[in-house]
């Protein structure tokens, strides 16, 4: 497909939803809805998207992206409401946003710094969209050159890099979350032979664990237990005076805007990261990058507009490896990834072949989705304030009904509230105990194409390794792979410590 036909079908996706009232309803539904979930301290969009995606199930798949991507986009931008009015993150991904943002509450000015999260959102969102028409096509055509052992090396390193990441600190337990939910993707009948394993002679789990209730309890659950146990009380909202873009101010800030895309666009793309991740790193590299660093902490606009920015072009990020190799980049990602396998869209190299003009599909919501974010954001900002006043302790118990309707409304089976409970709990304790969940979620979802690919690729080696060494690309993943461990063992750190000292003496 030319560049001209790929215009011309995005702009007919555009105009499909702007001229269909119901989907244009359902747009701004949803990402009034992402802003509620976003905004209120407990609730973040993975649990969002997972308790969205039963609901969508009957819808036709335009209006079923609409709905999931409006609200994937309205919870990340929504989280700064919390973090600017009450010093509370309302979702992970706008931590780096509660520095500077009360701050500037604090001086009056909560409504020019809902302006700059709402505006620099916006941004950051379109600039992931762009990001996801130029390269979803170029990576879905080198990964058509893949086999089987490079999709092996591949699911592997996301669940490795994904640990890594998530648990800088000690990384081993990053990698224990990961392999232990590679373990629970091999529960069921094999791909390849149909042979039952781990299932312990329960019908029910032979065709494996579904990956919507895993998510939903892992997300829902601990969530739950943490929020009732913490009880918090419900601090007062500053006052909010008229919220109003500050145009200026992002035009001053353009440079700050440009490197703070790239780098949430470049983390989203790593598999299991997410969007908070890509705020930090934004944060730190504009407080470096600063003229100003001292402002930082204390209301620096260049600081929100830095982690806003990020943490909104980190979704286009995440969507690129999810649809060119169906590889989620966050954890409301590969929430995305099981809505997709429910409607029917396998993400992948053969996505375009099997559904034409599906990633520009995507692209076109994903812009219509940032517009309706700043619509909604400026008009409806001191509606959405208000209700960060409702207790958190009053809510939690919805989420849980809704946790539970979410998963046994997927098929009707009981089996899945036998998984999403025993799930949640013991994901709470893992997390209690310093294992990351994201790790654990990409590690279920890239399981089954790990197992898969090894024991095909094996098959068709008659169980020769050397692919593995003679082939570039799958040479080049081991010797990453390799560096990755290394890097994270007291050994090579140590090597590495003793090299700096060297060359700060010399």
């Amino acid at each position: 497909m030319g560049i001209f036909e790929n215009f011309g079908l995005f702009f007919t996706h555009l105009f499909g939803i702007l001229t269909n009232p119901i989907d244009l309803l359902l747009l701004l539904g949803s990402v009034f809805l992402g802003i509620v979930f976003g905004a209120l301290p407990g609730l973040t969009a993975t649990l969002g998207v997972a308790l969205l995606t039963t609901l969508t199930y009957g819808m036709s798949l335009e209006s079923a992206m609409v709905c999931l991507l409006g609200i994937y986009v309205g919870a990340v931008y929504g989280g700064s409401f919390a973090s600017v009015m009450i010093n509370i993150p309302g979702t992970a991904a706008a931590a780096a946003t509660a520095l500077e943002g009360y701050p500037m509450a604090k001086k009056g000015l909560a409504g020019k710094a809902l302006g700059l999260t709402t505006s620099a959102s916006a941004i950051g969102t379109v600039v992931g969209m762009f990001f996801v028409v130029i390269f979803t096509p170029l990576i879905s055509r080198l990964a058509l050159e893949f086999t089987s052992f490079e999709f092996f090396l591949l699911a592997f390193f996301g669940i490795m890099i994904s640990g890594s990441i998530s648990c800088p600190d000690t990384v081993q337990k990053g990698w224990i979350a990961g392999f232990l939910g590679l373990f629970l993707a091999m529960v069921g009948r094999d791909q390849l032979q149909t042979y039952p394993r781990f299932t312990f002679g329960i019908t029910s789990l032979e065709s494996g664990i579904e990956t919507v209730p895993v998510l939903i309890g892992a997300f829902g659950i601990p969530q739950i237990i943490q929020v009732l146990k913490d009880k918090t009380e419900v601090p007062k909202s500053n006052k909010l005076e008229k919220v109003l873009p500050s145009w200026a101010k992002i035009a001053k800030n353009i440079k700050t805007i440009v490197s703070s895309s790239l780098i949430g666009v470049g983390i989203g793309a790593v598999p299991g990261i997410g969007e908070d991740i890509a705020a930090w790193c934004s944060y730190g590299a504009a407080k470096k990058s600063s003229k100003h660093p001292e402002e930082f902490g204390h209301g620096s606009e260049e600081g929100i507009i830095a982690s806003e920015t990020a943490n909104n072009a980190c979704i286009g990020g995440a969507m690129i490896p999810l649809l060119s190799m169906g590889i989620p980049g966050s954890p409301p990602a590969a929430m995305l990834l099981g809505a997709f396998l429910l409607h029917g869209i396998a993400p992948g190299p053969m996505l375009e072949v099997e559904r034409p003009g599906f990633t520009l599909l995507v692209s076109a919501i994903l812009l219509l989705a940032s517009i309706a974010m700043w619509i909604v954001g400026i008009l409806m900002a001191k509606q959405v304030v208000k209700l960060l006043k409702i207790p958190p302790q009053l809510l939690m118990p919805v989420v849980g009904v809704l946790c539970i309707v979410g998963s046994y409304a997927l098929g009707l089976k009981a089996i899945n509230l036998y998984l999403m409970v025993p799930m949640g709990i013991v994901t709470y304790y893992l997390t209690e105990r310093g294992y990351p969940v994201p790790p654990l979620i990409i590690g279920v979802i890239l399981g089954g194409m790990a197992d898969a690919n090894l024991r095909r690729g094996l098959m068709v080696s008659e169980g020769s390794l050397m692919p593995f060494v003679t082939r570039p690309v799958a040479l080049i993943l081991v010797l990453v792979i390799l560096f990755t461990f290394l890097n994270n063992t007291a050994v090579f750190k140590r090597f590495k410590a003793k090299l700096f000292r060297r060359g700060k003496a010399a």
